[in-house]
């Protein structure tokens, strides 16, 4: 087996823990389809961010990197350059190492969920006005960004007061009336935890609701079996991964 030090285009995703993720096997796929020799992806799970300068060393050919939780904001000190995107959203899920080892820091989970959810809402003819996002980490910020972006009202739902404009407790069932669109980027409900869900009024869905969960191993979780179960349109974190990671790609080969 080659050792991946010797692997000249080498490229991976960090985050802890990484048993859930889909990366290796996509850009494996990715790369054995479309022909692409000399490149591999491996996860790379860090237990602290700290352990990143080691990584970094250790594999000299590490040329793109990809970052989810937990670290896509405590990844920012160690970045030389941030694209102004990213810098704006204040996350990063995509690094290039240049040829002189600095290391840029991009946000293509933006373009990932703008384009999934559009494609939604177009193909369901669904207007949005006004949303909930569930959860305000790395992930989270992005979906924000895209929110703004749309002309999308939205409030920020958190287990504390002090990290979002409501906790899961003041969600009621008028709250939820008056919102079309409720985004989870939370971690609850992902595989192996599958039987969490974000704790709602789910009595309140409708056909009226769009439900989006980034969270996309297994392909439905509790949170989206209930709004289906309500009627609702649904969407799970799988095609914003695909396109962030089709994203990713085209930044790692680009030669500037």
């Amino acid at each position: 087996m080659t050792s991946l030090t010797n692997i000249p285009n080498l490229f991976g995703l960090i985050g802890y823990p990484l048993s859930h993720s889909f990366s290796k096997g996509y850009f494996a796929k990715k790369f054995e389809k479309e022909g692409i020799v000399g490149h591999y992806y491996e996860s790379f799970p860090l237990e602290m961010i700290e352990e990143l300068p080691e990584l970094l060393e250790k594999y000299p050919k590490l040329r793109g990197i990809n970052v989810t939780i937990p670290y896509k904001e405590a990844v920012l000190p160690y970045l030389d350059e941030i694209d102004p995107e990213a810098k704006a959203i204040g996350a990063v899920n995509t690094i290039k190492r240049m040829p002189d080892d600095t290391l840029v820091g991009y946000n293509t989970d933006v373009y990932g969920f703008e384009q999934s959810l559009r494609q939604k809402m177009e193909a369901a003819s669904i207007e949005i006005h006004s949303a909930l996002v569930l959860g305000t980490g790395g992930a989270a910020k992005a979906v924000f960004f895209v929110l703004d972006k749309m002309g999308i009202e939205y409030r920020r739902v958190s287990r504390k007061t002090e990290k979002g404009d409501l906790t899961y407790g003041q969600v009621t069932e008028k709250t939820m009336a008056e919102i079309q669109l409720i985004i989870n980027t939370t971690p609850l409900g992902m595989s192996p935890n599958i039987h969490t869900f974000p704790q709602l009024p789910y009595a309140a869905l409708g056909p009226q609701h769009l439900l989006y969960d980034l969270v996309y191993n297994p392909p439905q979780t509790i949170f989206l079996q209930k709004g289906e179960d309500a009627g609702t349109t649904i969407i799970n974190g799988l095609e914003m991964l695909h396109l962030q990671a089709e994203k990713s790609w085209e930044i790692w080969k680009s030669q500037d």
